[in-house]
Parts: C-alpha cells; sequence; structure tokens
C-alpha cells in the first residue's frame, strides 16, 4: 500500500449526512431549549456547510449566531450550550466553537463510509429528494418558431430546460415538458412566401426566410403536392405542409439531441376553440377588462405593468397578449400549480406584462408563474466568433454545434453556465479529449471508476455486499474528501431544482466529485500488486469507487449527458 494511506481508528458508525447532521444540530438546540437553559423559538430545519479548510472540520453552522440575538445570550455562549449537546450525537467525534460563535463540527472516523453504501445501494436513485413532492409543473422551453432550423439560443434552452425538468422530478414534482407551437401569426405567412418563391426560382421575399434549407422544403412540399404551383392558393399549399415539414426537422433535431416533450401545444388552437373569448370572459368576470375606443383591454397598470394593455383591437383582432392570456388560463385549468417559462434575451421586456397577467388572473407572480431569461450564446472557433452557418444562411444552428463537438459535450457546456450570463463556447476546447475539457474531465473519472471495478474483476476480486464491508477503514484525508463531495448530491439536486439553476450540477460535478476522485486515485491504492493480497481495505476503497461511479453517472445523467464505460 502506498504510504499514509493505512488503516485509521474505528469510531461511531452512526449515518451522517449534511441533512442528518442539521437534524441533530436542531436536535440539541431542541434538547437545550427543553432544558431550560436556553429561551428561543426552535428553528424548523438548521443547514450546514462544509468547511473550506478540513482543519477546522468537515461541517459548520452558524445557528448559535442567529439565535444569539433572540435569547440575549452572547453567540459563543450559545454555541458551548449546543455544542455540549451536539457531541453526544451519534457519528459526531468532535464539536469545537471557533471564531464569533461557529459551531465546526468532525465526525466520527468511518461514520462517512455509510455515505458509499446508500449510494451503492440507491444506484440510480442516488440524489433523489422529496423537496417538490407535491408540486405539478408546467416547463415551456425552446418553442423555437416553425420557420428554421433551431438556432443557437434556442439550443441553450433546450440543454438547460430538459435538465431542469430532470432536477424537479428528481426532487418529486410532476413535470410536462411542453413546447409551444407558434403557427399563428404574420412569421408563418413569411415562411410559406419564402417557400412558394423558391418553388418559383425567384428571389427571396424582402422579409422572408433564406437560406439551403427553404430550397430543401420547397423541393419537399413540390414532391409531396404534384402541381402544387398550379393549386388556386399555391401559398396556401406551401404553408400546410411547409410548416409541418419544418416542425419535423425540428423535432427530429431535439430528438437527436437527447430532448423530447410531452406535449405540442398549437398556438393556432386557442383561437380556434374559443380560449381567447374564455379568457377574456374570466378576466371580465374578475373586473380586470374594460373597453376603450372601441378596443378590449386588460387593466394591467394595478398590477405592476408600465401601461394597460390591449387584448382586442377596436376591429375585433385579437392582440399579441390574447394568446398570453389563453395559454396561462389553459394550463391552469389542466391542473398545473406552477407555470415556468424560458424566454430568449430578446423576451427580457415582456417579463412585466406576463406577471401582471398572471395577477390578473387572482394568481401569484414568481409562484404560480415564473420567466427565466436566458443570454445569448456565442460560438468561438481559432478564438474568433462564428458568424453564419452555410446551411442555414443567417443562423448558427443545433447541427452546426453537434457537429462540432458531440452532443454530449454541447449539452454540457450549454448547462454549466448560468443562463442569465452571456455564454462563449470554445469549440476548440470543448472538442478535446484532454483534461481543460470540463465534460472529459468529468467523463474520465466516470470512467476511470468503471475502469477500476472492471479491473477488479479480471483480478478475480468478487465485490462484497457493503453491508459487510468495514467502514472504519475508510479513514485516509483523501477518502474523506471524496466521501464528504459524494454526501452532497442530494443537497445539490434540490438546491438545483429550486433555484432553476442546473449548473450547479456540473460544477458540483467538476469541482467536487471528480476532482476529489482524482486526488483519491493519486494518493490511495485500491487494487493489491504482485504478491499482494486482497484485504479488508481493498473492499472498503473499491465500495468507494462504486459510490463514486453512482454519483458521476446520476449527475450527468440529469444534465443529459452520458457517463460512458470506457473512453
Amino acid at each position: 500500500m502506498k504510504a499514509g494511506c493505512g488503516r485509521g481508528a474505528t469510531g461511531s458508525l452512526g449515518e451522517v449526512t449534511p441533512d442528518q447532521l442539521g437534524a441533530a444540530v436542531r436536535a440539541a438546540v431542541q434538547a437545550v431549549v427543553e432544558a431550560g437553559e436556553l429561551a428561543v423559538a426552535v428553528p424548523a430545519e438548521v443547514t450546514v456547510d462544509r468547511t473550506k479548510n478540513r482543519d477546522h472540520g468537515d461541517y459548520a453552522t452558524n445557528v448559535a449566531l442567529q439565535l444569539a440575538k433572540p435569547a440575549g445570550r452572547p453567540p459563543r455562549e450559545v454555541a458551548e450550550l449546543i455544542a455540549a449537546q451536539l457531541r453526544t450525537a451519534d457519528g459526531v467525534g468532535s464539536v469545537d466553537v471557533a471564531g464569533p460563535g461557529f459551531l465546526n463540527v468532525r465526525l466520527a472516523e468511518g461514520a462517512l463510509g455509510t455515505v458509499a453504501v446508500r449510494a451503492v445501494a440507491a444506484g440510480p436513485a442516488y440524489g433523489r429528494n422529496e423537496a417538490a413532492v407535491g408540486q405539478s409543473v408546467n416547463l415551456e422551453f425552446v418553442s423555437a418558431n416553425p420557420t428554421g432550423p433551431i438556432h443557437i439560443g434556442a439550443v441553450r434552452w433546450a440543454a438547460v430546460g430538459d435538465a431542469l425538468a430532470r432536477l424537479l422530478e428528481a426532487s418529486g414534482a410532476k413535470v410536462a415538458r411542453e413546447y409551444y407551437f407558434n403557427d399563428h401569426g404574420t412569421q408563418i405567412d413569411r415562411f410559406a412566401r419564402s417557400l412558394l418563391a423558391a418553388a418559383l426560382g425567384e428571389s427571396t421575399p424582402e422579409d422572408g426566410y433564406a437560406g439551403a434549407y427553404i430550397d430543401d422544403i420547397a423541393q419537399q412540399v413540390l414532391a409531396l403536392v404534384p402541381g402544387a404551383l398550379a393549386q388556386d392558393d399555391p401559398q396556401e399549399v406551401f404553408r400546410g405542409h411547409g410548416v409541418q415539414l419544418m416542425f419535423d426537422h425540428i423535432k427530429a433535431s431535439l430528438h437527436s439531441f437527447g430532448v423530447d416533450f410531452d406535449v405540442y401545444f398549437h398556438e393556432n388552437s386557442l383561437h380556434e376553440s374559443g380560449a381567447v373569448e374564455r379568457a377574456v370572459d374570466r378576466l371580465r368576470s374578475l373586473g380586470r377588462i374594460y373597453e376603450k375606443d372601441g378596443a378590449v383591454w386588460l387593466r394591467t397598470t394595478d398590477l405592476g405593468d408600465d401601461k394597460d394593455r390591449v387584448v382586442l383591437k377596436s376591429d375585433g383582432v385579437p392582440a399579441y397578449i390574447s394568446g398570453d392570456l389563453a395559454y396561462y388560463l389553459d394550463k391552469r385549468e389542466r391542473g398545473f400549480d406552477r407555470v415556468v417559462i424560458m424566454l430568449g434575451a430578446d423576451h427580457s421586456g415582456y417579463v412585466g406584462r406576463l406577471m401582471a397577467m398572471c395577477a390578473a388572473f387572482g394568481d401569484e407572480p414568481g409562484v404560480h408563474l415564473e420567466i427565466l431569461i436566458g443570454q445569448l450564446v456565442n460560438l468561438l472557433r481559432d478564438g474568433q466568433p462564428l458568424k453564419m452557418s452555410k446551411r442555414a444562411g443567417t443562423v448558427i444552428t443545433l447541427e452546426d454545434l453537434v457537429d462540432a463537438v458531440g452532443v454530449d459535450a454541447a449539452r454540457y457546456a450549454l448547462a454549466r453556465s448560468s443562463a442569465d450570463s452571456t455564454l462563449d463556447i470554445d469549440l476548440d476546447l470543448w472538442a478535446r479529449r484532454t483534461s481543460d475539457n470540463p465534460v472529459f474531465y468529468v467523463q474520465y473519472a466516470a470512467t476511470r471508476a468503471a475502469s477500476v471495478l472492471r479491473n477488479a474483476d479480471e483480478m478475480g476480486i468478487a465485490l462484497v455486499d457493503p453491508a459487510e464491508v468495514d467502514l472504519s477503514l475508510l479513514t485516509h484525508p483523501r477518502e474523506t474528501e471524496l466521501l464528504l463531495a459524494l454526501a452532497e448530491l442530494p443537497r445539490v439536486v434540490a438546491a438545483a431544482a429550486e433555484l432553476r439553476e442546473p449548473h450547479r450540477v456540473a460544477r458540483y460535478l467538476e469541482e467536487q466529485v471528480a476532482k476529489s476522485a482524482q486526488r483519491f486515485w493519486d494518493d490511495c491504492q485500491v487494487l493489491p500488486k504482485g504478491d499482494e493480497e486482497v484485504t479488508p481495505l481493498t473492499h472498503a476503497r473499491l465500495l468507494l469507487w462504486r459510490a463514486t461511479r453512482v454519483v458521476l453517472e446520476n449527475g450527468l445523467t440529469l444534465l443529459g449527458v452520458s457517463a460512458p464505460e470506457r473512453m
């Protein structure tokens, strides 16, 4: 065995996770209160955080500082009272009071090993939690107009939206992925005119769409409908068939990207079904509708909007917001208590009116309706931004990105940064098979875990039941560091879902799990060499690699990225 990686002292082996430790701290507070030593309300929950410096212990909490003022006692005095109780908790090795009143907790040696047992036993379910149980979420994302290929901005929402849906489901929510199919409006007319012009061999209309895909679809319509150009209304022929062909292409592109939807909702159905009229009638009954200059208005200035909005124009034609009203009401009537809509940066001006619309129906903005705004994506090659796709004519598409770096790298690159910040993707970096490529770095860690387990099998070392492993042996600093990282997955998943920030999972996999796994690999021998015997420590460390593989695979799956066994 490598120096410094031997057996440590055996301590209490009660299972200790961050949430359980938080509960133990709360129980210690409650015990102090019940003993009459502290007169405060016991907090509903207590949060503990990993320490940045392990010389200060494994976890820390500032609960004593929070309780000191209501208790009318010095923070360190409060901390000492709580520490005395906490030191008796199962799995707690020591508790120190530091600074103004922080509680630094070091777990009993070997207690963290139960994290590995739990991860292996749960398998694909490890990391799942119940933070969002009972929530019914309608998550609308992508929703690109069916007038061209998926452009890079919408691709970002495809990666982030699908990852968010996975996170919400992992946190117990019921989620419906929805695509709003914009088949009503002037953009569809422009698309149809562009197809017809291409079929006739004419130049693209001034306000039309250009690109090789327009010519392709025009030719497909001609093949599908012989004599299409001789029809009484050829533009309508190209509208009906062209939109469907374009949308089929969009759905196929997203499917190849690992993104599928539960519902494809057609905007046109809102106007054909009378949903707009029903929404107006509902708002009228709530006293939110008034008429002025022959038009029907929604009074939104009372609800935070900068001006009232026209719902039906004086000629009776529905204004743009009418579809939003009908669509939101439709979602709520379908039983969704939370409606989350992802929009591009060019829609930031819509947030105020949409929130006012939510309030107009008697709902709570930010609770029943959430709007997430995604910022722009820039693709770089050789340090220079890519300006144009030859295929699309005007935009960089999903296919361009996937062709350059592959699906896994594309999804990971788009999801690993906060969506509300502009993102630069260096195609040269993300195509490399080196550790400076973040997705390669994480996937390689997952592959290494699989390789260790595969090598053990080839050596004839059978994996033992985790319950039979001597967890007290996992006391080396690198083992402890890795176990602390693995223990965080459920909290990371819950926080990423609640905050709508899938990038938290990616950064966790990189900065905590993969990095700690690399250090564990460097400093702790797992498999015997030469004539060395298989020892209980061998099995303990194999269990740790099994748990590491579970966490990396589960985390990558939440991002829609594969965890290969070989690379």
